[in-house]
């Protein structure tokens, strides 16, 4: 669940433009990022691993001079976690020098391989290469290249591309991952994984791309195409549940009113007998106000969070999880004294987390603690580009709920159901990807490949 920036930005800084865009993107992806930046003749770059913050400053941004810029902040699926791997990534071809920026997870990476030339050099391990090596031994113009190679590559990206004087932006035909376009005036356009972005940087969003499409950006204005690939919508559902951050924009509906809706729904279909409702912070927060308003109970503050820890979902291993719980929350122990309380929590993946909370609750004086899930459970694997864990990690694919509740410690436990989590974004079903929940998932050709590396 990567974070991508594209800049289009004649008279303007547009590396120090992708870089605030990326920062709004932080909680996309935090193992590395990087900024390549063009000025008309010359490509340059700069990628490391670790946060934004500690890779670049104010020297290393005044030696990216240019209009045009892609930016990237990474969260590893396929490829693993070392700076060769980080992006965007640098190529030459026969039509010009571009960089390329990707977001999502292929599904017949092997099968692409396969196509690339003999003589292909691959410096990376990640699917990212593949698909723009792809490019580079394509055929025509970019715009060419890039729909030749969308007819090919099955699976989950967004893509952010600059050459030397022109910005690509792409989305799959699935429609996977979030991709949008805003403007800054002037001939200036910027895109992005998400709107927050778009506010971030100054630009005044204007709309998704659609899925299957190609935007072409340059001094003359933006260009559209579609790409025909027989494909069905699937835009995945955990962008409403975790990724996305509140204030962004989906369907034109913010994550913000889609979560709040999520915590009235929850809380209609399994109600408490409790005195305060709390949530997990920070993307549960939504839908434990939706759900304190809903059953006209106190909303408190039971847990802060430390900002300067990372998600520990996204934590590259399980001993890094189990130890960020443990830094991440302090209890707001008057808030939570002699309550019986509800903490509501925007899903439970592994089942590590949640118990480890409720320890918190019990040691700062809750009698009861009640847990309100705003997602069904979990039990499938997602191979389209979240790190969901294998099935035998996943508590939701080898437990019932009632199993749940004892584990995790709760006197009771309630998920929201998918009808309740549809609804709540008001999105028709068919056109989301529920396949971490149901095990159905879009008609996304998949490979023996990529089955095994989600189970």
């Amino acid at each position: 669940m990567c974070g991508i920036t594209g800049v289009f930005a004649p008279g303007h800084d547009a590396a120090r433009l992708a870089f605030f865009g990326l920062y709004a993107l932080q909680h996309r992806g935090q193992e590395s990022a990087g900024i390549a930046v063009s000025d008309g003749g010359t490509i340059r770059s700069h990628r490391e691993m670790g946060l934004l913050s500690a890779i670049f400053d104010e020297d290393i941004l005044s030696n990216l001079s240019g209009y045009i810029s892609v930016g990237h902040t990474r969260y590893s699926t396929s490829g693993s976690s070392i700076v060769v791997n980080a992006q965007p990534l640098l190529e030459s071809s026969e039509i010009g020098d571009f960089a390329f920026a990707h977001n999502g997870n292929l599904t017949n990476t092997d099968e692409l391989r396969e196509t690339l030339a003999p003589t292909t050099i691959l410096q990376a391990t990640s699917d990212s290469e593949v698909l723009a090596k792809l490019i580079v031994e394509g055929d025509g113009t970019m715009l060419d290249r890039i729909c030749s190679v969308m007819q090919r590559a099955r699976g989950a990206y967004s893509v952010v591309l600059c050459t030397r004087d022109e910005l690509y932006g792409f989305r799959d035909p699935w429609g996977v991952r979030p991709l949008c376009l805003g403007e800054l005036g002037d001939g200036a356009f910027v895109l992005a994984s998400e709107s927050c972005a778009l506010a971030t940087v100054g630009a005044k969003y204007i709309r998704e791309l659609e899925r299957g499409e190609v935007v072409r950006i340059t001094k003359s204005g933006v260009e559209s195409r579609a790409v025909d690939v027989d494909a069905t919508s699937g835009l995945c559902m955990f962008e409403y549940i975790y990724f996305a951050r509140p204030d962004s924009v989906l369907n034109d509906k913010t994550i913000y009113t889609a979560r709040v809706a999520m915590g009235r729904e929850l809380a209609k279909e399994h109600p408490a007998n409790a005195d305060v409702v709390m949530a997990v912070p920070d993307s549960a927060i939504p839908g434990g106000i939706g759900y304190a308003t809903e059953i006209e109970l106190p909303y408190v503050e039971g847990l802060i969070k430390n900002r300067y820890i990372g998600r520990t979902f996204i934590s590259p291993d399980q001993q890094m999880r189990s130890r960020g719980v443990n830094l991440k929350f302090n209890p707001v122990v008057e808030n939570l004294r002699d309550q019986r309380v509800v903490v509501v929590d925007d899903s439970i993946v592994r089942g590590t987390t949640t118990p480890r909370i409720v320890q918190l609750l019990r040691e700062a004086g809750a009698t009861e603690v009640h847990v309100r899930v705003l997602s069904p459970p979990i039990k499938h694997p997602c191979y389209l580009g979240v790190d969901m864990a294998t099935y035998d990690e996943l508590i939701g694919a080898n437990y019932s709920v009632e199993q749940i509740r004892e584990k995790i410690g709760a006197d009771s436990l309630g998920y929201l159901s998918l009808e309740g989590l549809v609804h709540a974004t008001g999105r028709k079903r068919e056109e989301m990807c529920l396949g971490c929940l149901t095990g159905t998932y879009p008609n996304v050709p998949t490979t023996h490949e990529s089955r095994r590396a989600a189970s």
